[in-house]
């Protein structure tokens, strides 16, 4: 007689069934070890679901169509609709520059990354000139008053802008705080801990109300200029600490073995000491470009329309005025969104430098 015999179980499988005999014994170990860990265990759990309970009770009666009837508004604010397209353009100029981007890192041919890499470079200045001049206009396009920027849009613009200018800047901090030069060392250093020691409210407000009084009649800059300007020098302080912790980390012995071959100090900066230190440095310089995206909220408190700010001209309309939940839900879920994307990219950007 030919006995019945069982398929063999698939490594994936065992493992599955290893963990779900797993999850008793860690539960009994963690959590239900003792009395008193069971019943704050217990309170735990009872305090979730309340919480679960009430936020879901909330959802089915919350009113989303102050969120369908502005989201015009909310993503590029009062910017003509006529004029839509030059925004659509602006997306496609950023998308295409992120994708080249992208591709070195797909590529296994170093000699295609090194072009694709130089030809990213190149249309790095051409791209930001292009998306200056379909947003604001000029030469044959309607002039659109930043006054008319607000949302997603301006939140995105000056970040991305700030972001682009500040992290250059800091590499220069960071380099000359370690600078041999005396007088170039102590600027640094100056500049360095003098930002740091201001808080980001008061640099805005210099930015947008003193620096005005201070240049001449003649020369008048565009808020959001200034309020780039503004998170451009905050953040070059706090960028140029997180390139010198990784200066710092990259051992003497590969300058001196750079200056052995013959390399001067551009190339060994550039070839061997930077690319390592911004490489160990990426979380904390991630970290930094998170938290200025976030900073820029405040803007709003400069009459500018930032994502922010345009909720609150939204909720000042008589239909919406109680919905402040439903509006302060949804922007943050977007500023989660943006923020949680930007960790991603750097988890990835450590995972294939490693």
């Amino acid at each position: 007689m030919m006995q019945n015999s069982q398929p063999p179980t698939s490594p994936k499988a065992q493992t599955r069934q290893q963990t779900l005999q797993q999850i008793p014994q860690w539960l009994q170990k963690n959590l239900f070890n003792t009395t008193l860990n069971s019943l704050l265990t217990l309170l735990c759990l009872a305090f979730l679901v309340w919480v679960g309970h009430g936020f879901w009770s909330w959802l089915a009666q919350a009113q989303w169509t102050v969120i369908t009837a502005n989201l015009r508004l909310f993503f590029v604010g009062r910017y003509p609709v006529n004029q839509l397209w030059r925004l659509w353009a602006v997306l496609g100029v950023f998308v295409g520059m992120t994708v080249l981007w992208t591709v070195p890192q797909l590529v296994q041919s170093q000699r295609v990354k090194k072009r694709i890499q130089l030809i990213f470079y190149i249309l790095l200045p051409i791209a930001f000139c292009a998306i200056a001049y379909l947003a604001n206009g000029g030469l044959g396009l309607k002039f659109v008053r930043t006054s008319l920027w607000g949302g997603l849009f301006l939140t995105l613009l000056t970040a991305a802008v700030s972001i682009l200018l500040a992290f250059p800047f800091s590499i220069l901090l960071a380099l000359g705080r370690q600078s041999a030069l005396p007088i170039v060392r102590w600027v640094c250093t100056g500049y360095i801990e003098l930002v740091r020691g201001l808080p980001l409210i008061g640099i805005l407000f210099m930015a947008q109300v003193m620096l005005p009084l201070l240049l001449p009649d003649e020369i008048r800059l565009d808020r959001v200029v200034r309020a780039i300007a503004g998170l451009m020098l905050f953040n070059a302080a706090y960028l140029a600490e997180n390139v010198r912790s990784g200066l710092q980390a990259i051992p003497q012995g590969q300058t001196e073995a750079a200056k052995a071959l013959g390399l001067n100090t551009i190339q060994t900066l550039t070839l061997i000491i930077l690319p390592q230190s911004l490489r160990i440095s990426t979380p904390a310089i991630v970290g930094q470009f998170i938290s200025l995206f976030k900073d820029t909220s405040l803007l709003g408190l400069f009459s500018m329309f930032e994502l922010t700010g345009i909720s609150r001209t939204i909720l000042s309309q008589p239909d919406f005025s109680d919905r402040q939940t439903e509006v302060y839900l949804f922007i943050g879920f977007i500023y989660w969104m943006v923020c949680f994307s930007m960790s991603q990219v750097s988890r990835k950007l450590e995972k294939q430098k490693a």
